[in-house]
């Protein structure tokens, strides 16, 4: 499946939710949409949530590093949506600060085995190639290491 097919299938509960969020922030507005990376993994929902746990007391000062980026704990669950959110430090390169970003995690559905991982930003971002690289970098770095630790626990 294809990066817009997944956007597509998101739809409208997806952008009630980035609607609501930024009107809080007073915000960023539509162009979160086309911004953010989401990603679809066979790779059941409650198995990424335990990785994500068991992964959280091996980083140093509540951070773990995927490739350059950082994610920061606590996790905080949603146990009645069947999701959950990580805050991210996406790095852009070596003299650049890290992007404040937010890892969404949520089932596809209630019956699939199938989990969505979507990268949002948390604050306004350029949209120059580094930044999409970044991105698409970050999740296949989570994306392989998520499918090592499945492949390890069956």
């Amino acid at each position: 499946m294809t990066y817009p097919d997944i956007r597509a299938v998101l739809g409208r509960e997806r952008q009630k939710t980035l609607l609501a969020d930024a009107s809080m922030r007073g915000g960023v507005g539509s162009a979160v949409t086309w911004l953010s990376f989401p990603r679809i993994i066979n790779i059941p929902f409650q198995m990424c949530v335990a990785a994500l746990e068991s992964w959280q007391g091996t980083g140093h000062g509540g951070e773990l590093h995927i490739g350059q980026s950082l994610l920061h704990w606590p996790i905080e669950q949603d146990h009645d949506r069947c999701a959950c959110r990580v805050e991210v430090g996406l790095a852009r390169g070596p003299l650049r600060p890290p992007r404040r970003m937010r890892l969404d995690i949520s089932c596809w559905s209630p019956s699939s085995a199938r989990t969505v991982l979507e990268l949002i930003p948390s604050q306004r971002v350029r949209p120059t190639a580094s930044y999409f690289r970044s991105g698409h970098l970050l999740l296949d770095s989570l994306t392989h290491s998520l499918l090592r630790y499945a492949g390890a626990a069956t």
